[in-house]
């Protein structure tokens, strides 16, 4: 792929104030040319441009022509690639499709094309073009780079692009926009890649304009993408850029000033992010069966994880949950017996693959960045508490802060399934929706399901419920449980259906099971309406009933001795208690406090571990 940096802008406003300036800090400056104006970090605007790069051309114009052929000779750049257009005047100019089609006539190159305006501040220094250029290769089409607007920045000066979320297709380019012509934010860029096959329609599109002013590629696009309809992709770069050619000296030190601020000598701040606990009040085990759940999260347990840039890329091991020494070969037999042999970084590696590859399909160009991840965590393990999907979300959250990767690029719902993929496609956890989306949504969170939710738009409703004036929920658990994991049994083969029905392709599982699925989604909505009505005593009938039905599915002896033990002591002190998830653990409302304390008291006599509830509320935490 040969690249190619117009430089011929005639820098009208920006030249002129700089030669203009009184203060006399910028006289060195005068007469520079835009491209090699200081740039990021003090390098030349171009010369970062320039790095990237080794079949590169520019196109300037007559009269700054002399500039870069010193610079050329200085970095051990070919003078014959440089490439003077003629102009000397802003009246006289080419236009920038022009001086593109001038380059590709006048060295007859037939190759793929990577054009870039040499004058444009990166806000990145880390840019990684080759995820560029791969992702270009894996589309049968051009591509356009773009970015997310900053809030100071207005659409009406930018050439703005409306993109298809799954196929990244261009559906519409519109070139300063008018007010209300367009709600999409995102900005394209002087960065472009033009397969050979299209280079042709630069020539046609010329016959079609004759005015210097109408040959920008803001109209070139508009033409291809609009009116020719070409299969054109987008790439979205999480970074800012800035053509300074189109701003004054005041706006260019701002910008330059913007930028340089990422781009500090001193390490960079550590990023550290919580995802908390569940537990499951109501619905649950339907999420993984088309039903619906009520969860929340608990400030009790939290899944906590660092990031901070270095020079490779570390992952280091927890030294309880990720143990390589220990005091005696009975030391590794106990740990190994109770806990299993899998820890946390798994998880974060994992993660790491996944969102890799969620970007590269996605179109989002990362940076060449680094970085050293840890994590710590209190959630009890194997007690059906979402420990694992805890430290992945955490996980999450780091890298997308780490990235730039905002909630436009990688919505809620969307999130919430990327943390499933990461566990079942990754890691082959046995995992449903619910506990990832009340993780990502974070407090009371109402979860629909439903088959044709899922297929229509990949994922469910959602719905944060108000968690104003909640009664005293309480959590215990064992203190040496089993694998929660195999409290799913045989449910999903038998919701399905049996052999025979699966070789006829038809879809009728069991009916215990198929029904107790639809109960658990009408059970849901009953306690949705006893939460917003503050019905506590319904509320707490709907726990037990979720209960019951559930023993009545998966059978004592799946459910297993630990979990029928906690739930009879629970009962026997009035209060409601069900599984909060896939078993180890129990949730209850008991409404009576002395009761509360004396259940309490019962469960630690027993070997439990007993708390009461704190919920976590995130409107509560942004105040």
């Amino acid at each position: 792929m040969i690249c190619i940096l117009l430089v011929a802008g005639h820098g009208t406003v920006l030249e002129a104030q700089i030669k203009n300036d009184d203060t006399g800090l910028y006289s060195p400056l005068a007469g520079v040319p835009k491209a090699l104006l200081p740039g990021v970090g003090g390098k030349k605007i171009l010369d970062f441009w320039r790095q990237l790069f080794t079949d590169v051309y520019l196109v300037t114009n007559a009269d700054k022509y002399k500039h870069f052929e010193r610079w050329a000779t200085a970095n051990d750049f070919p003078v014959e690639n440089v490439i003077n257009d003629g102009s000397t005047t802003p009246e006289d100019r080419l236009g920038a499709v022009a001086d593109l089609e001038l380059a590709i006539r006048s060295r007859r190159l037939v190759d793929d094309i990577m054009v870039i305006a040499g004058d444009m501040l990166c806000a990145d220094q880390n840019f990684d073009v080759a995820q560029v250029v791969r992702f270009f290769r894996s589309e049968p089409g051009e591509l356009i780079i773009y970015y997310e607007l900053e809030d100071s920045e207005r659409s009406s000066s930018r050439g703005m692009v409306e993109v298809c979320r799954d196929t990244h297709r261009i559906n519409r380019f519109c070139e300063k926009p008018r007010d209300g012509q367009t709600t999409s934010r995102l900005a394209s860029v002087v960065f472009y890649c033009i397969q050979r096959d299209t280079l042709p329609y630069l020539s046609d599109f010329l016959l079609l304009q004759t005015r210097a002013s109408d040959r920008s590629f803001g109209r070139f696009w508009e033409w291809l993408v609009n009116e020719k309809q070409l299969d054109v992709f987008g790439m979205k770069l999480p970074t800012g850029f800035q053509l300074i050619g189109q701003v004054g000296l005041s706006d260019y030190t701002r910008w330059l000033t913007h930028y340089s601020a990422n781009q500090q000598d001193t390490p960079a701040k550590p990023i550290t992010c919580r995802s908390f606990a569940r537990v499951g009040l109501m619905g649950n085990p339907s999420d993984g069966f088309h039903g619906k759940t009520i969860a929340m999260s608990i400030c009790n347990f939290w899944a906590e994880v660092t990031l901070v840039e270095s020079q490779t890329l570390v992952l280091v091991p927890h030294p309880l949950n990720d143990p390589t020494e220990f005091g005696s070969l009975q030391d590794l037999f106990c740990i190994s017996r109770k806990e299993g042999y899998l820890g946390g970084l798994r998880l974060l590696q994992a993660t790491c693959k996944k969102f890799y590859q969620f970007c590269s399909n996605q179109g989002i160009a990362l940076t060449k960045q680094n970085f050293t991840l840890k994590y710590d965590t209190n959630i009890p393990r194997q007690v059906g508490l979402a420990g694992s999907s805890a430290i992945v979300s955490a996980t999450l959250k780091c890298l997308m802060k780490f990235y730039n990767i905002t909630d436009n690029d990688l919505p809620k719902p969307i999130r919430a399934n990327f943390i499933l993929n990461v566990e079942t496609e990754e890691l082959f956890i046995t995992a449903g929706l619910q506990d990832r989306v009340v993780q990502v949504y974070e407090g009371l969170v109402y979860m629909d399901f439903g088959k044709k939710l899922m297929e229509e738009q990949g994922y469910g409703n959602y719905v944060s419920l108000d968690m104003g004036g909640l009664p005293p929920f309480w959590l215990a658990y064992l203190s040496d449980p089993s694998d929660s994991g195999r409290i799913h049994s045989n449910i999903r083969q038998r919701w399905l259906s049996d052999r025979n029905v699966l070789l006829c392709c038809v879809s009728t599982g069991e009916p215990l099971v198929v029904d107790a699925m639809k109960t658990f989604a009408e059970l849901t909505d009953q306690a949705r309406a006893a939460l917003q009505e503050r019905d506590w005593r319904r509320l707490a009938q709907l726990m037990d009933q979720n209960w019951e039905l559930r023993r009545s599915v998966y059978t004592d002896e799946c459910l297993g001795p630990g979990n029928l033990t906690m739930v009879e002591l629970a009962r026997q002190f009035g209060s409601a208690v069900k599984l909060p998830g896939s078993g180890g653990a129990v949730v209850g409302l008991c409404l009576d406090e002395t009761r509360l304390v004396e259940m309490k008291a019962a469960f630690q006599q027993a070997g439990c571990v007993f708390c009461v509830i704190a919920p976590y509320d995130p409107s509560a935490a942004r105040r």
